[in-house]
């Protein structure tokens, strides 16, 4: 029997099972709730781990429910773990700018639009369906792949630390949370909140009465406003001019005020040079009218953030290796009143750092301005060798089943399984698509549900079957 034209003519004819699976789990809004009895993580995501435990039971695995907090899947509940593939029921919000009802899946030009479509429970039922057809077929698998499914994937992943705490994580591990050909680094992430206290030092006119920049931390701003006195808009409009960046700067006089917005082009923190940060123009503009230096911590931040700068040099945590590259830091949100002002900073830096070494690196940096430094939130870089022999093999089916070529992947961002030990992400997402993650009309397509399920049916037998 030829194995791998077998596994994809299967999975072709279970394209509609399959859409009807995703449309069964879509139709469930699993987006984190108030936590009820049983249900640490609210109704939604509950009932959908209930939903996919059932799909599991029908092709006749053996399912646990673990406290609503994961679900498992075994193909061989008596045999030792070998395989774990870890997928997550809980969903963002809908949000707003949908052409489609967000809760469901609807086809159309070849796509499967609704939440979830591609984060994740279609990947999730590409990996159902994967291991229904090994079933199907009688491959013969000789160790047990278990499914692990999650629920607070979407808000800190601490199901995982529930799970964890009461059993190991198999020794291989795969997400398909991500995109492939493999993930195999992503870097580490550290979050700060840099404050400076009664922020104005003499009284020669000019004022900030308030700034207010970005609401996300993990994204470069798109805008910022701040408020300002004793200075005239003429004068505003003729440095920002001078200046010449490369943000839009909207400047109108009301009451004695001068109001200044600042309009630039949003990116995730993972990728800072692709946008242009609004909170570090408005800082040099102001810093540029303030000629008798009456904010030295606004100049302070201008200089330690300067626009452009993506990689930390001024701030003092620049750094890079061979594997995972440079690190990037984004100052994305600002609350000022006009006597303290309060910044947020998101950093992803390489695995030849440390967060205790960056962490050490910015203070040293901050102490001098008066700018304080606390951490928000921190983690270590996460680093699976490419010479090891699961990602060997991962690339190798990657390559068998697509024709493309394989390569390993470092990432800025976090998948699913930054906090595990030996976890990869393989998939979803194909290199090159756009899938509307988290956004509006997500969606996989057809096609990709199918090539993901006859991946994922490829890499277990692979990894477990007979041979291996």
């Amino acid at each position: 029997m030829n194995t791998k034209k077998a596994i994809s003519d299967y999975i072709d004819s279970c394209k509609n099972d399959m859409i009807n699976d995703l449309r069964t789990l879509a139709r469930i809004p699993s987006v984190a709730g108030e936590p009820k009895e049983n249900m640490p993580f609210g109704e939604g995501p509950a009932k959908a781990l209930a939903a996919a435990l059932e799909l599991c039971k029908d092709i006749g695995m053996t399912v646990r429910n673990v406290d609503n907090y994961v679900g498992t899947a075994d193909y061989f509940p008596d045999k030792e773990d070998h395989l774990g593939i870890l997928c997550h029921m809980d969903v963002v919000p809908a949000g707003n700018g949908w052409s489609v009802p967000p809760f469901d899946i609807t086809e159309r030009d070849g796509r499967l639009i609704g939440r979830g479509a591609i984060d994740d429970k279609g990947p999730a039922v590409a990996v159902l369906y994967a291991i229904k057809t090994i079933k199907a077929l009688g491959l013969p698998l000789e160790k047990n792949v278990r499914l692990i499914l999650g629920t607070n994937e979407e808000n800190g992943s601490t199901e995982l630390e529930y799970y964890t705490a009461k059993e190991a994580l198999p020794p291989l591990l795969f997400t398909p949370d991500g995109s492939y050909p493999v993930i195999n680094i992503e870097k580490g992430m550290i979050r700060t909140s840099l404050s400076a206290d009664n922020i104005r030092v003499n009284n020669k006119g000019f004022e900030i009465v308030s700034i207010k920049a970005g609401k996300a931390v993990n994204a470069v701003p798109e805008q910022s406003i701040a408020v300002l006195k004793g200075i005239g808009g003429e004068e505003v409009t003729a440095c920002a001019e001078k200046l010449g960046l490369p943000v839009t700067f909207i400047i109108t006089e009301n009451g004695g005020n001068v109001e200044i917005e600042a309009e630039g082009k949003s990116a995730h923190a993972s990728l800072p040079e692709t946008g242009e940060n609004t909170l570090t123009a408005l800082f040099t503009l102001i810093s540029a009218l303030d000629r008798a230096n009456s904010y030295p911590s606004v100049k302070a931040f201008a200089k330690l953030f300067p626009y452009g700068e993506t990689d930390g040099l001024s701030c003092g945590i620049s750094s890079c290796d061979n594997i995972s590259g440079a690190a990037t830091t984004v100052l994305s949100v600002a609350e000022c009143d006009g006597n303290k002002l309060v910044c947020r900073q998101d950093i992803r830096f390489p695995v030849c750092e440390s967060c205790a070494g960056i962490t050490s690196k910015l203070k040293a940096a901050l102490e001098p301005y008066g700018i304080a430094l606390n951490i928000d939130l921190q983690c270590e870089p996460h680093h699976v060798s490419a010479d090891s022999g699961f990602v060997k093999k991962l690339l190798e089916v990657y390559e068998d089943v697509t024709g493309e070529k394989g390569y390993t992947v470092a990432l800025g961002g976090l998948t699913y399984v930054h906090d595990t030990e030996n976890g990869v992400a393989f998939g979803a997402e194909f290199p090159g698509d756009e899938n509307n993650m988290h956004n509006a009309d997500e969606f996989i397509r057809t096609e990709s549900l199918l090539l993901n399920a006859k991946i994922y049916a490829n890499a277990i037998l692979r990894l477990c079957g007979k041979d291996e």
